[in-house]
């Protein structure tokens, strides 16, 4: 049997964060943010479709909403590493909560940053840019 091929592969200009939100208006508040820097976003609003945008091949930064419906940010972290999709991917958590809680037990190794809402728009970019260079991915970090 053949192995199908990803609807989806990363190229060098493709965009390289993910927004995953339940809330369409985060979604596309942070869209718009990052867009308005010369950053290209991908957006999911559940787990599922995080999940497909990774085996698809997607790596780069994941903003992660901690509290969605079905599936939470901990419970996806969880589908990433058990799918082994985590190489080449820096998770950030968007959060309500200044520290993790008890659903976070053995994944704080996953998550580098914790973006709390509500957020200054200059620290999520200055972040998301800050990751996407430790990742190798300054053709769009949005600084020419």
């Amino acid at each position: 049997m053949k192995p199908t091929e990803p609807e989806w592969r990363q190229a060098e200009d493709d965009p390289c964060v993910m927004i995953v939100d339940d809330e369409e208006s985060i979604r596309e508040a942070v869209r718009e943010l990052l867009e308005s820097e010369n950053i290209a976003v991908l957006t999911a609003s559940c787990c599922a479709e995080c999940l497909r945008l990774l085996q698809d091949g997607f790596r780069g930064v994941i903003l992660m909403d901690v509290m969605m419906n079905g599936p939470d940010g901990w419970s996806t972290i969880r589908s990433i590493e058990k799918a082994g999709l985590m190489e080449g991917n820096l998770i950030v958590m968007l959060t309500a909560n200044d520290a993790p809680d008890d659903r976070a037990n053995g994944l704080q190794e996953c998550v580098v940053d914790y973006i709390l809402k509500p957020f200054d728009p200059y620290n999520i970019v200055s972040s998301v840019r800050k990751y996407l260079a430790l990742l190798g991915h300054t053709e769009c970090s949005g600084v020419l």
